[in-house]
């Protein structure tokens, strides 16, 4: 179990070993637990005041970022039909459905005709380090946390990761689930500091579910800023409540199955 656990850490926290609070199983109950702490920390002594660690993933500036969402169709500025992923040949079904972006048929930041199966907040990033079954050449090079995250040849080392996404004041955290938009081999702006290629989305570099959309307040297509972050730097929030992708649930149930599908042994394969 002991093992177990200390690799389930080790996916979730790619670039270190401290735990992060785990998710519960109800928004009312972090929010709950929050305001708790808040009112703990009234009678706590002032904090000595400490630079904050400088990130080793740098924020990208005004990024134009578009909607998409698992089981959208095929059209003029969204090529290739959302049912599958770049790393999951069924993630409709895996996903438990049709991610209807529509928020006459949203409840909260789920769709209304079911709780999803993954975790909703999911971005696309114009990279994919998998091609024909086997890992690119300038993957171990150009990714940064390749060295810890590689296992085998042909599974993603990018596949769940997770970023934070900034919009007018609010920021999201969500995971890294397809490949996109348009291109599948930018690392020099996924990793480095090109800007996103011009495309038919005014230059789109970023594609965010609509959680990612509706937690953050946006109306339709805008500028974010984003940036990768440790799963140890992503708070608590309704990013943190579904999904059998989520290090948060997978740490919180911490069954012995659980944390033997989120070690590298025994994951499966990404396609």
């Amino acid at each position: 179990m002991h093992r177990l656990l200390s690799l389930a850490i080790a996916v979730c926290f790619p670039g270190g070993t401290a735990l992060a609070a785990l998710a519960t199983a109800k928004e009312s109950d972090w929010r709950e637990h929050a305001a708790r702490t808040l009112e703990m920390r009234r009678h706590e002594p002032p904090p000595v005041r400490r630079a904050a660690p400088r990130s080793p993933y740098p924020w990208k500036r005004n990024i134009m970022t578009t909607v998409f969402w698992i089981g959208e169709a095929a059209a003029q500025n969204n090529p290739v039909p959302n049912d599958k992923s770049s790393w999951d040949t069924r993630w409709a079904d895996n996903y438990g459905g049709y991610d209807n972006p529509d928020p006459r048929d949203r409840r909260g930041y789920l769709p209304a005709a079911f709780i999803p199966q993954q975790n909703p907040f999911y971005i696309a990033l114009p990279y994919n380090d998998v091609t024909r079954g086997g890992t690119k050449s300038e993957a171990a090079e150009v990714v940064p946390w390749f060295k810890d995250a590689f296992v085998s040849s042909g599974r993603s080392v990018l596949k769940g990761r997770w970023l934070a996404i900034h919009y007018r004041g609010r920021v999201a955290f969500a995971q890294w689930e397809d490949v996109g938009p348009f291109r599948t081999d930018h690392w020099e702006y996924v990793f480095g500091d090109e800007r996103p290629s011009p495309n038919r989305n005014k230059g789109a570099g970023l594609d965010i579910s609509p959680a990612v959309r509706d937690y953050l307040g946006m109306k339709s297509n805008d500028y974010v800023d984003w940036r990768f972050v440790e799963f140890a730097e992503v708070p608590m929030g309704p990013w943190a409540l579904h999904g059998e992708n989520n290090c948060f649930i997978k740490l919180r149930r911490g069954t012995s199955r659980d944390l033997a599908d989120a070690s590298p042994a025994s994951s499966s394969r990404a396609n």
